[in-house]
């Protein structure tokens, strides 16, 4: 279902909310601080139970830059941050200083009922990604360990083609068989990042969610930085596309019991496409 809307995010008193911001690029020409310390700001407004960082938090996977990352992750008032590489952050041998600052690249957090499972799917000095068919048996154990009212599956290479974004290479490899392990796995919401551009797919009963770049200026058509916000409450989930200083839209409200959904990408489809 596609509809067309604009509203104020809710403040529901009970519900659980998770902020995703993606593709910071510290340290590299297109990166404006003031756009990042904004979202920050914004999101220890919200109160969030959970962060999620899907990767790119540096250009080139330097030292210098994953110091001032974590010294931006810092500034957030969260006590449970999930954080996964991308592909510029194993540039450059890179990935030893995402463990020194960030620890594992694999991760799970559970909390108040929702399950995280989070994935590093970069490949050293590749833009390119894939999950590795040797990850899947762990995937699907991790998310089997405690009943969850909802499973959350974070990558930064997106699973499915981004509209807006070129020609597209940098799909996850394996992402057909990624995507039933999710499946098998009882996932109902993908988070990820990689291409800048928000957007959001149903596939069969997965919900996945790309993230635009909060805070580089390295930007696909119309597009602007932004992060998401995702709200869950009442058995039904609520996402948001906020952007710095200049509020937020809805991306997709669905429920967790029927599945029945409604997307609101058209403003989205509008920034990246042509007139002619």
């Amino acid at each position: 279902m596609e509809l067309a809307y604009t509203a104020a995010m809710s403040s529901s008193a009970g519900a659980f909310r998770i902020a995703q911001i993606s593709d910071l690029h510290c340290g590299g020409p297109y990166f404006e601080v003031s756009l990042l310390e904004r979202a920050i700001g914004e999101i220890n407004e919200l109160k969030p139970d959970v962060v999620v960082c899907s990767g790119d938090l540096t250009t080139f996977g330097f030292r210098h830059e994953y110091l001032t990352a974590r010294e931006y992750m810092d500034r957030l008032d969260c006590q449970s941050i999930v954080v996964v590489p991308g592909n510029h952050d194993s540039r450059n041998v890179g990935y030893v200083h995402f463990e020194e600052m960030f620890g594992e690249r694999n991760s799970v957090l559970r909390k108040d009922g929702v399950a995280i499972v989070a994935v590093d799917s970069s490949e050293p000095d590749l833009d390119h990604g894939q999950i590795g068919r040797g990850r899947y048996l762990w995937i699907e154990e991790q998310f089997s360990q405690e009943a969850s009212d909802l499973k959350i599956f974070v990558l930064h290479h997106h699973l499915l083609p981004v509209p807006g974004t070129g020609r597209e290479r940098n799909v996850v490899y394996d992402a057909g068989d990624a995507i039933e392990c999710l499946q098998r796995s009882g996932v109902r919401l993908v988070l990820s990042g990689h291409k800048h551009v928000p957007y959001v797919w149903r596939l069969e009963d997965l919900f996945v969610v790309n993230a635009g770049t909060v805070s580089s200026l390295r930007l696909r058509g119309n597009t602007r930085p932004c992060y998401n916000v995702i709200e869950i409450a009442d058995r039904k989930v609520d996402i948001w596309r906020r952007h710095p200083f200049h509020g937020e839209v809805k991306l997709v409200s669905f429920s967790l019991d029927t599945l029945e959904y409604a997307k609101f990408t058209g403003a989205i489809e509008d920034e990246i496409t042509a007139k002619t």
